[in-house]
Parts: C-alpha cells; sequence; structure tokens
C-alpha cells in the first residue's frame, strides 16, 4: 500500500529521492553493517533511551543485515510516518521539510570498512539506526514535525548555501576511500573560509545548531546519567562509547544552545542534555518566537532583504507576497510603510496563488504600500464596497487613497479582489502614481499598479507561499557521492561464504574457512572476528588459534586496536 506521507509530497522535494538500488550492498557491507548493530546493541541497552531498543524492534531494523528501505517504509506507516532514500547530504531547508510532512530521508550509502567507527558522511548505519528507531516515541516524532514545520520557514542566505555545499563535498571526499590528501586538504581550507566568512548569522544557520545537538547528538535525563538519543551518537560505536565520560562537557540544553557552532567532520568536545523530549518541544518553541515568521515586523523584513533569497511576507489581511525583498521604507517613528522585491512575484492566500497573479503577472517585481489611510476609520482589508463608495473609492472611477505614513496613491481603481469571505486582498490600478514624500515609487506607464492591502507585516518566512510556483527555490547539488567498490572481488567471496557459512555450519567447512582467510588475508581484522564467531559458536577448538592470532593484529596495528577489543568483547 502506497505511504500516504510520501504521496503528498511536492515535486521540488520527490526531486531529491532516489532508489536504494539494494542489490548493489556486498557481502562485506552487510559484515559492517552487523558488527556496527552487534556492539551498538550491546553497549546501547544500557545507555541509551529506553525508545531505542523498541524503536529497533518496531521499525524492523534487523542486526544480521542492511534494512530495506521499501520495508521500513512500510512499517513507518503504521506510525504516520513514512522514508526514501536520498542521496548524501540534502539542503537544509528540504530536509526540513522532508521532516514536516512526516518523512524520514535516508542516505543509503554503506560507509566503508575504514571508517567503520565514524563516517562524516550519511549512511544508512546512521539514518536508519539513528534516526529511526526513536520515532517511536510519540512525542519525540513529534518534535521532529514541528521542528521540520518550522526549519522549512527560516530565513536563510546564500552563505548558508554554500555551506551546506562545502560540508556536502568535504563529506564525500573523506568516506572516498580513493581521494588524495591533496582533494581533502582544499576541501578543508574551503569549508574553513566559509565557516569564518559567514557574515550575520541567520535563522536557519541558528536553526541547524539546535537540530545537530538535539537530534544528531542528543542527550536526555540528567547531567551527572545522560542517556544517549542523537542518531549521531546512536550510529557511532566509536562516540557513542565516549560521550558519556568525562572527557566529553555536559550541558544544560536551552535556547542558548542556538549559540554553539559544530564541526562535523570532528568528534564532538561538548554536548547538550535534554531533561525530556517534551522539553525539547519547549525550547523550540521558544526559539521560534524570535523568528521573523512568527514575530514580523520591519526587522523580519530586513532579515528577508539580507538573505537576498525567495521569500515571503505576510500581511495581517492574510495576503502573501513572495519574492526576492530588496527594499522596505520606514517612516521617522520606524513603521513599515512600503515593501518591494526584485524579479518575479507571486501573491497567495493560504499558501495558494491567486488566479492572475502568479510569477509571470509580477516578473520585474512587486511594491505596495502598508499601513492604514489618514484621518478616516476606513479599514481597507474589511470594508464594504458600499463603505468604499461612500469614501470616494469605487471601481471605475478615479480616487486618491492616503495614508497616514504619507504615501499617496492617485489612480483609476480598475477593480477589487476579494476572497471567499468578501475580504478585500488587493486593488488593482490604471493610470496610476504613488509617492512618497519626494520619492516615485510608481509611475503611470509601468502599467497596473496592484497594491496589496495590509496594515501590517505579521509573518516573513523562507520560500514561496505556493511552492509549486517556485519548484527551482531548493536545487538539487550538482556534486555526486561517490560509492565505494571493494575491487578484490575474492575478498567479497570470502565474506559471503562466511555468511552462508552461519546457516549450514561444519567443523570441516570452518577449518577450510580459517586456511583461506589465513593464506589469504591474515590481516583482515573483520574476516578473522568472524571466524572467531563462527568456531565460539561451534565449540570448535581452533577459536584458541584465531583468538591469538587477532590479538596480534590489534598489537601490530594500533589502528585497529579497538576495533578487534571491541569485537572480542561480544563473545565473553
Amino acid at each position: 500500500m502506497p505511504n500516504e506521507n510520501i504521496q503528498r509530497l511536492p515535486a521540488y522535494l520527490k526531486q531529491f529521492i532516489v532508489d536504494q538500488h539494494y542489490e548493489k550492498y556486498t557481502a562485506v557491507d552487510h559484515a559492517v553493517w552487523r558488527y556496527i548493530m552487534r556492539l551498538n546493541y550491546q553497549f546501547l541497552k544500557d545507555t541509551a533511551h529506553e525508545s531505542y531498543l523498541k524503536g529497533l524492534v518496531a521499525t524492523g531494523i534487523s542486526i544480521e543485515r542492511i534494512p530495506k528501505v521499501e520495508e521500513m517504509n512500510t512499517i513507518l506507516s503504521k506510525i504516520g510516518w513514512g522514508a526514501v532514500c536520498v542521496d548524501g547530504f540534502i539542503p537544509p531547508a528540504a530536509f526540513m521539510e522532508f521532516q514536516a510532512y512526516k518523512v524520514l530521508v535516508i542516505a543509503a550509502d554503506m560507509r566503508h570498512i575504514d571508517h567503520i567507527e565514524y563516517t562524516p558522511a550519511p549512511d544508512i548505519v546512521h539514518e536508519a539506526a539513528g534516526h529511526a528507531p526513536i520515532i517511536v516515541d510519540p512525542a519525540y516524532a513529534e518534535y521532529l514535525r514541528l521542528f521540520g514545520e518550522i526549519g522549512s520557514k527560516a530565513l536563510s542566505s546564500k552563505r548558508d548555501y554554500d555551506l551546506y555545499e562545502a560540508v556536502r563535498k568535504l563529506s564525500i571526499l573523506k568516506e572516498n576511500p580513493n581521494a588524495t590528501d591533496e582533494d581533502i586538504k582544499v576541501a578543508e581550507q574551503k569549508l574553513e573560509h566559509i565557516s569564518n566568512n559567514m557574515g550575520k548569522t541567520s535563522e536557519m544557520a541558528r536553526l541547524r545548531n539546535l537540530h545537530w545537538w538535539t537530534v544528531e547528538y542528543g542527550l536526555i535525563d540528567t547531567l551527572d546519567q545522560p542517556q544517549i538519543y542523537g542518531a549521531g551518537l546512536l550510529s557511532s560505536i566509536g562516540e557513542s562509547a565516549t560521550c558519556l565520560t568525562s572527557a566529553v562537557e555536559k550541558i544544560n540544553y536551552s535556547i542558548d544552545t542556538a549559540n554553539y557552532d559544530f564541526d562535523i567532520t570532528k568528534q564532538q568536545p561538548h554536548l547538550f542534555v535534554t531533561s525530556g523530549f517534551s522539553h525539547l518541544i519547549q525550547v523550540l518553541n521558544e526559539f521560534a518566537d524570535t523568528m521573523a515568521f512568527r514575530k514580523g515586523g520591519c526587522s523580519s523584513v530586513q532579515a528577508a532583504i539580507d538573505s537576498k533569497a525567495l521569500s515571503t511576507c505576510q500581511l495581517d489581511s492574510g495576503l502573501q507576497i513572495s519574492g526576492v525583498f530588496s527594499k522596505m521604507i520606514q517612516s521617522e517613528d520606524k513603521q513599515l510603510i512600503y515593501i518591494s522585491t526584485t524579479g518575479p512575484t507571486l501573491l497567495a492566500e493560504n499558501n495558494k496563488v491567486l488566479i492572475g497573479h502568479g510569477k509571470s503577472a509580477h516578473q520585474d517585481g512587486f511594491g505596495t504600500p502598508i499601513g492604514a489611510l489618514a484621518s478616516s476609520t476606513l479599514n481597507l482589508h474589511t470594508a464594504k464596497l458600499d463603505e468604499l463608495k461612500a469614501n470616494q473609492i469605487e471601481v471605475g472611477k478615479a480616487c486618491t487613497l492616503n495614508f497616514e505614513s504619507g504615501v499617496k496613491v492617485e489612480g483609476k481603481l480598475q477593480y477589487i479582489r476579494q476572497n471567499s469571505f468578501g475580504k478585500n486582498l488587493l486593488m488593482s490600478f490604471t493610470d496610476c502614481t504613488v509617492r512618497y514624500a519626494e520619492q516615485v515609487l510608481f509611475l503611470p506607464e509601468w502599467g497596473i499598479f496592484d497594491m496589496a492591502i495590509g496594515n501590517e507585516v505579521v509573518s516573513v518566512f523562507s520560500g514561496a507561499a505556493d511552492k509549486s510556483e517556485f519548484e527551482e527555490i531548493i536545487p538539487v547539488s550538482q556534486t555526486n557521492t561517490v560509492s565505494h567498490n571493494y575491487s578484490d572481488q575474492k575478498y567479497i567471496r570470502m565474506f559471503q561464504e562466511l555468511r552462508d557459512f552461519r546457516g549450514n555450519n561444519s567443523e570441516h567447512k570452518l577449518e577450510e574457512l580459517v586456511q583461506k582467510v589465513n593464506s589469504k588475508y591474515p590481516d583482515e581484522w573483520l574476516l578473522l572476528l568472524e571466524l572467531y564467531e563462527l568456531a565460539v559458536e561451534t565449540n570448535n577448538n581452533i577459536s584458541d588459534q584465531i583468538h591469538s592470532d587477532l590479538l596480534k593484529l590489534s598489537t601490530n596495528k594500533k589502528e585497529l586496536n579497538n576495533l578487534i577489543k571491541n569485537g572480542l568483547s561480544l563473545f565473553r
């Protein structure tokens, strides 16, 4: 049965969805998954939030094999969520909006064996085994949905997108075994340069911090005895073990957390502890109250202008203006009296474009006065036609509108656009001149002047009100992830033989496998570890030899010490 959440996704989000290509996972990939999940289960059963283990079962995530996203999607639909595959990091605005639609995005790549403890790139361990299980907790699921809803309205800047692209490129290079040190160095330098020259911190940047320190790297309960719930910790066998030690500073989670930046390529020096999932929602709403979409007013319009990105200003009449805002005029007492955009602009109500006022109708921008009429109790939004006529405002006739701000609109009223409740949203004039003091804001030769009706801007948010008119606002990155390939097919087949052996073991076959590994891959620790597991399970005396080989390998190769030690701990 199709997942309703995914069916509801608009086209500009569906463009990020890719196929999982499950058949491309090798036996090595499944062995890496199995190793990580077994260690995580052993450690996290005592240190993760109680929802985690319940969620692994509820979402159908197996320890033995990489999950199929299609199967996860079916299971998640039972709790009102969905799951889709995407190609690595996607833009923050798109990521947030997927969450608002209650759809979990899953980067389906599998980390390389050389990056088994931690990868800076999103992979299916992080996405499926990290994010999905906690969603079964209703309070946390609501936090994710609300975060997506609020995050999709956050104003951002071009520098935010540049930063996203730089992080994406670096994470791809660091996970690519074929990347050169020079390639990585150049990408790191570019990321550092962008990070150090971000300018004024945007709403999206601060909100991204909150997301990182909760959804990705959050701890819950008390400072003295925190538990893990953040997906980045749940999916990192290295960091999940160290994050609860005194080496990592623990800080009480609050709205101030939005001011703490992070480095996605390194382990975190501090973490934030929330008292509960309901506290996350409380802090999120507290932060949202500072955002332009809830505040409105001059400061919010200025934030939209500073962003130089497609934004929407909503008036108290309900009319929405979507475009790249370039100018606003304030009165001497700092009241907003005029706003304008540059380039294609649409007018909408309730996030639906007004017929005849899509971006093609306002290709060169849009401007309108904001505020009340002078010396009048007439409210243009609620006034009936006879009330307007009594004030010399009549369709088909010339009229003059004098605003309290000093803006004057003179022209022939062509028509009045009303909503379904009979409220006035828009007045259109021909032969129109608009002035403010010595400024000429519109001239008759420019065509029809469409004047938005509204006394104030009550909300400003990112993107278009009707996004179907601006599908290109969330571009897909041109930097593609690189799927790693294990070039040695015999190496892959060796893992497959071990995998097949579990369901059909024999003492003779095990000893044959040990000989194969010792002769061809004596330094491959995960092969040896899987052989040791099989020997222990079958009470085969050869386990002592394999154990000795593993200890020798961990001594000779210090970088493998923790991996081997942790693996052997599974069989105590």
